[in-house]
């Protein structure tokens, strides 16, 4: 069975993945920072019958990424990892005249340098693998300049470029940022709390991961709503 590592995964994007693994076959660990919410996404996903690790904590804690992998060692290896835990720096998001530096620390801490922590941690296991991939979740405010969105934007801009070297420096590994699109998820709803648009469910850009996964494509940045279209 492959198996792969999912940070946020109580929720949103990170749980509907994790889903769509499971039903694939895949045995997962999954993180998140909430303890009941995370038991309770690993319950739905343990339906799929495959091996399920739910392992509560906070991504920027070194040692919680050391037993994500650890965990991840004892299933069998590592093929996938998926950066999907993210910090918006503020809630709401509020322009950069007014941004608190601590919460765009803990920003950059959580979207970039926890997630090569990790990368770090887990790159002997997805160097062994046959099919080794690393898969940062992005945002269009990574490339776009949207007010209000700034530190938030920065962390995830950092992020895709860390993901664009880390596929030089490891030509053997398939390693994607791929930005997800709009959508309903309880980040967005904190981030604009006064926005009430319709947008799209997380299980809706999921088959957008399960193509990259299944054609495997160079590395590189993927918006989800054009694989979904199918160009």
């Amino acid at each position: 069975m492959p198996v792969g590592i999912i940070t946020g995964a109580s929720k949103g994007l990170g749980r509907a993945l994790a889903e769509a693994l499971a039903g694939r076959g895949w045995d997962l660990v999954l993180d998140a920072r909430g303890e009941g919410v995370l038991k309770e996404a690993a319950t739905a996903v343990g339906r799929y019958g495959t091996r399920v690790v739910a392992l509560p904590g906070d991504v920027t804690d070194a040692g919680h990424r050391a037993a994500l992998v650890a965990s991840a060692r004892r299933l069998g290896g590592l093929d996938l990892l998926v950066s999907n835990a993210s910090a918006l720096g503020a809630e709401p998001l509020v322009r950069l005249a007014g941004l608190s530096l601590d919460g765009l620390r803990r920003a950059l801490e959580v979207n970039v340098t926890a997630a090569l922590g990790l990368v770090q941690e887990a790159l002997p296991l997805l160097r062994a693998s046959a099919a080794g991939t690393v898969i940062a979740v992005s945002s269009d405010a990574a490339a776009q300049a949207y007010e209000t969105w700034g530190g938030y934007g920065a962390s995830k801009a950092a992020l895709d470029q860390l993901a664009a070297v880390l596929a030089v420096e490891e030509p053997g590994l398939r390693v994607w940022a791929v930005d997800p699109g709009d959508m309903a998820t309880d980040l967005y709803a904190a981030a604009v709390p006064d926005d009430d648009d319709a947008r799209p469910a997380p299980d809706t850009v999921v088959p957008a991961f399960l193509r990259l996964l299944d054609e495997r494509p160079v590395s590189g940045r993927y918006a989800a709503p054009i694989l979904v279209a199918g160009r």
